[in-house]
């Protein structure tokens, strides 16, 4: 079985080479077939694992020892049980569904560059490498067992996703967005590394199973610097990794500017890789937190101001995948609410989930782009239900599941969440618990005012080019929509490369919650989650959990269901009854609403901050650096000692006889007189 451990992530990784490096060779339908056969090989191989590690089979060893210093080794292995073939699955089938919606999406990709461009030349072959790369990095990130292959993983996904953000270098916001990215991770990234070096220090080892194996020896240990408890130190600077990757609250300011990228990336993503790797990592890392209520506070706190906070900005955005992005900022939210009430199976539960209607609502949400020429703005769109019958339907049933309603996948996982929530004993469990259920309210309304803005009412786009103007953007963003395509448009539905896609991936979203016997509740996770004896919450619910039918029956008892619906009915009169009303709120709230649109401030903070910091810091050293240092000092300061040390060998070697002759008489006389004084010191 270890050879076909190996091939799932080397798989994507050929796909990806020979797609990179001989893309010119193989043109664009030889780059598509060889990333699409590597991640689907990729794909058979991990319900092939999947089925072995049913069978009772696990595995945990190291395939390769790079280094070895003073007792400590970095390796490349593999730790394979029920929490990694749950991932395997989902990584590989979303990533599947988006490289076949890809064909389609980037068909026209050579539109978004200029004539000539070098940047645009093998772009579409170029786009494959780096998703089917993302692909790789990603597998072997939740695939390994030890800490330095999970950090290669983990700095691989962020590589690879500044280089899709920015994949259209040729438009400025683009390139500033994945500058954000990048940056924004690293201030995350600091942490995680911190919390890293404090398992080597402390533990003496990076190996999962010999680190958990210390876990309570480490409990009872204090950090020798600051003296806070040791656990709790190395908890929440792994955490703090998380909220970089899973754009937590305040780190989550990248993710949104993301869509600048290609919308098949988009989904790839904040589906079911970049954005979960935060929440896989923490509930593989459960022995550790279970041993730190101070760290789950923190992390049920974080859950909660992001789920509420980034649900409230969903509901003003006009572009139609920021509106999607948010959302996916506050599912997030509520998978790190799980993770803090010690629910990490249910957070798992949510995030699988989660990757499919999310899936959905993105592949839709580029479908739409597609037919509308690539306008983003919902202002635009409207009454696109009869021209795009197939995107409207599994767009609804991802919005549906997004607002939590049953009987659709999202109503299971995300009402477990709240149930788990309330249920914790963890301190500001209360806290996370009103904002979940204020966020289930918001989320049911900007989830259906997607669908009736884009899809009913109006038909829009028929006088859209009389009134052309912004998408909702920041202010950094120009007017302009993804593609650089303006005017009026007659809506189509999408091309079967992406609407089977969008067809495969609603099959989950409507039913992949009814596992959830199997997977929350029938020990599904064995060893591969820790809960401590201290935290009853999921064994709270699983007495109470009485089937998927009982579930549901009980679930349109509760508030959380009619919270959603409530959303729901709110949507469908703003912009279905009263159309009219949403501009006079928008007037009568006009600072709540000037306070959402510039996403309380955060972005011009960190454009002040973060980005005008390093551009600053750029420009200081180009100024001090380049300019002063290497070119004023090294260079042409070598350059002018050297011209001045010529001069001076010039007057000496003038060639005049009589000149040289003096030189000599000098240096005789000169010589002479040291030897006298030399002489004349010793008889003294």
């Amino acid at each position: 079985m270890k050879t076909i451990y190996l091939l799932v992530p080397l798989a994507p990784l050929v796909g990806a080479i020979l797609a990179g490096f001989c893309g010119g060779l193989l043109g664009r339908t030889g780059a598509h077939l060889v990333t699409i056969a590597g991640v689907a090989l990729s794909f058979i191989l991990s319900v092939i694992i999947f089925q072995d590690v049913q069978a009772g089979h696990t595995f945990n060893g190291a395939v390769y020892t790079w280094m070895e210093s003073g007792g400590l080794k970095l390796e490349i292995g593999f730790m394979i049980d029920q929490l990694t073939v749950l991932m395997m699955l989902v990584v590989t089938f979303v990533s599947l569904m988006v490289h076949i919606y890809t064909i389609g999406y980037m068909a026209h990709d050579e539109d978004n560059w200029p004539e000539g461009s070098k940047a645009g030349t093998h772009s579409y072959q170029r786009f494959f490498s780096y998703i089917s790369l993302f692909t790789f990095s990603m597998l072997m990130l939740v695939m390994s067992n030890n800490f330095v292959q999970l950090f290669f993983g983990w700095e691989a996904v962020g590589l690879v996703s500044y280089l899709l953000i920015g994949f259209w270098s040729v438009r400025e916001t683009a390139i500033y967005a994945n500058l954000k990215a990048f940056l924004v991770n690293r201030v995350g990234d600091f942490g995680f590394l911190l919390g890293i070096g404090l398992v080597a220090a402390y533990a003496g080892s990076l190996d999962y199973v010999t680190v958990f194996g210390k876990a309570k020896e480490l409990a009872t240990m204090t950090e020798a610097v600051t003296g806070w408890p040791l656990i709790t130190a190395i908890c929440i600077c792994l955490f703090i990794g998380a909220m970089g990757k899973s754009a937590q609250f305040p780190l989550h300011v990248w993710l949104p500017d993301s869509m600048e990228g290609p919308t098949p990336i988009s989904a790839l993503i904040h589906a079911a890789t970049m954005v979960t790797a935060g929440i896989f990592m923490v509930s593989r890392m459960s022995p550790l937190f279970e041993l730190s209520d101070t760290a789950l506070s923190f992390v049920i706190v974080i859950g909660g101001i992001t789920t509420l906070f980034m649900a409230l900005i969903a509901i003003v955005q006009t572009d139609v995948k920021r509106v999607v992005a948010y959302s996916t900022l506050s599912q997030l939210g509520y998978m790190t609410m799980a993770l803090g009430a010690s629910a990490y199976s249910v957070a798992i539960f949510h995030l699988m989930t989660h990757a499919f209607f999310k899936a959905v609502l993105f592949l839709g949400a580029g479908s739409v782009i597609i037919a509308m020429h690539h306008e983003q703005d919902m202002r635009k769109m409207g009454g696109l239900k009869k021209y795009m019958p197939i995107t409207y339907a599994t767009m609804l049933i991802g919005a549906i599941a997004n607002a939590g309603l049953p009987p659709f996948a999202g109503f299971f996982s995300k009402d477990s969440i709240i149930e788990a929530v309330h249920f914790s004993q963890v301190p500001f469990a209360g806290f996370a618990y009103v904002c979940a259920l204020a966020a289930v309210f918001v989320g049911g309304l900007y989830s259906f005012r997607l669908i009736f803005f884009t899809f009913h009412g109006e038909e829009r786009f028929r006088h859209a080019a009389d009134n052309h103007g912004g998408h909702g953007h920041d202010a950094h963003h120009d007017a302009h929509d993804e593609h650089g395509h303006h005017g009026p448009v007659e809506p189509h539905e999408s091309p079967k490369v992406v609407t089977v896609p969008l067809l495969l991936l609603a099959i989950p979203a409507i039913g992949s919650g009814w596992l959830i016997g199997t997977i929350l509740y029938g020990n599904w996770f064995g060893d591969a989650i820790v809960v401590s004896d201290a935290h009853k919450g999921m064994a709270t619910m699983a007495a109470q959990f009485h089937g998927i039918f009982g579930m549901m029956l009980h679930g349109m008892m509760t508030l959380p269901f009619w919270l959603a619906l409530a959303g729901a009915a709110t949507a469908w009169f703003l912009y279905i009854k009263r159309p009219d009303l949403p501009a006079v709120i928008k007037q009568k709230l006009a600072f709540p609403a000037m306070i959402l649109e510039e996403k309380y401030g955060f972005d011009r903070f960190n454009d002040w901050f973060f980005a005008g910091g390093a551009r600053g810091l750029g420009r200081g050293l180009w100024k001090g650096g380049d300019q002063v240092l290497i070119d004023g000092v090294m260079v042409n300061g070598s350059a002018g000692a050297v011209g001045w040390f010529a001069g001076l060998t010039a007057l000496i070697q003038s060639g005049r006889i009589y000149q040289y002759a003096f030189f000599i008489i000098i240096g005789a006389v000169a010589l002479l007189g040291y030897a006298w004084l030399t002489v004349f010191s010793r008889v003294l």
